[in-house]
C-alpha cells in the first residue's frame, strides 16, 4: 500500500498516531542492491517487540513531497523501493507495527541512486565474469576428460603386456621339454651330452711287433 502526501500532511499524520508504549524502532536499517531505479531496504527487531508489520516513508531529498509504504499481518524485515530516480538522493525512515500502534522512526538512512550507464557497465561487468567462470568450468571439464582417457590407453597397455607375459610364460615348458627331448636322441650311451663314441680297436697279438697301433680319439 502506498501513497504520495505533502510533507505538511505527514506531520499531522504522524502527530495523529498513535504510538505503541515500548516499542522500539528498528535497528540495523540498511540499503541493498541499489540500481539507478530500485533498491531494497532491510532492517531487524529488537528482540522481544510484538511487531505485525512495518512501515516506511521515502522522500526526496529538499523535496517536499514523499511515498508512504505500510504493510501489517507480515514477518517481513525488508521492502523494496520502486520507480526511482537515477542521481538522487533519497532519505528513508522505517517503523514498527504492533496491535497498539508503531513504534517511533529509525535514525534517517541516506543514499543515492546511480546512473543507468554505471548501472550496466556493472552488469556487463558481472556477465563477462560469469562468462569467464563458464569457460574455466569447460577448460577444467576438458581436462578431466584428456586425463580419463590417457589412464584408460595406460590400462589397455598393461592389461596387453601381462597377457602377453602370460602366455610367454605358459610356453616355456612346451620349449624345455622339446630342448630335452632334442638332446635325449642326440646322446650315445657312453656320452650322454652327445658327444662321439671312442673308437675301439682289438689288440694286436703279432708276436713280431710289440708296439700297439696308433689309435686317434676324438671326443666332443
Amino acid at each position: 500500500m502506498e501513497r504520495f502526501v505533502p510533507l505538511v500532511v505527514l506531520s499531522c499524520l504522524c502527530v495523529s498516531r498513535v504510538t505503541a508504549d515500548g516499542l522500539s524502532p528498528p535497528v540495523n536499517v540498511t540499503i541493498r542492491a541499489v540500481k539507478a531505479n530500485s533498491a531494497v531496504v532491510t532492517w531487524d527487531i529488537p528482540e522481544g517487540d510484538p511487531v505485525i508489520g512495518f512501515a516506511i516513508t521515502q522522500q526526496k531529498k529538499d523535496v517536499r513531497m514523499l511515498r508512504f509504504i505500510q504493510e501489517v499481518n507480515t514477518t517481513t524485515r525488508s521492502c523494496a523501493l520502486w520507480d526511482l530516480e537515477e542521481e538522487t538522493d533519497y532519505i528513508v525512515h522505517v517503523q514498527s507495527i504492533s496491535m497498539f500502534g508503531t513504534s517511533p522512526q529509525s535514525e534517517p538512512l541516506r543514499f543515492r541512486t546511480p546512473k543507468e550507464a554505471e548501472t550496466q557497465a556493472s552488469k556487463s561487468k558481472d556477465e563477462v565474469t560469469m562468462e569467464e567462470v563458464g569457460q574455466t568450468t569447460q577448460l577444467r571439464a576438458g581436462e578431466l576428460i584428456i586425463i580419463v582417457v590417457v589412464l584408460i590407453m595406460w590400462a589397455g597397455v598393461i592389461a596387453l603386456f601381462c597377457r602377453q607375459y602370460d602366455i610367454i610364460k605358459d610356453n616355456e615348458p612346451n620349449n624345455n621339454k622339446d630342448k630335452a627331448k632334442n638332446s635325449s636322441e642326440c646322446s650315445t650311451p657312453e656320452h650322454p651330452t652327445g658327444g662321439l663314441l671312442r673308437s675301439k680297436f682289438p689288440k694286436n697279438n703279432n708276436n713280431n711287433n710289440n708296439r700297439m697301433p696308433s689309435v686317434n680319439i676324438i671326443e666332443v
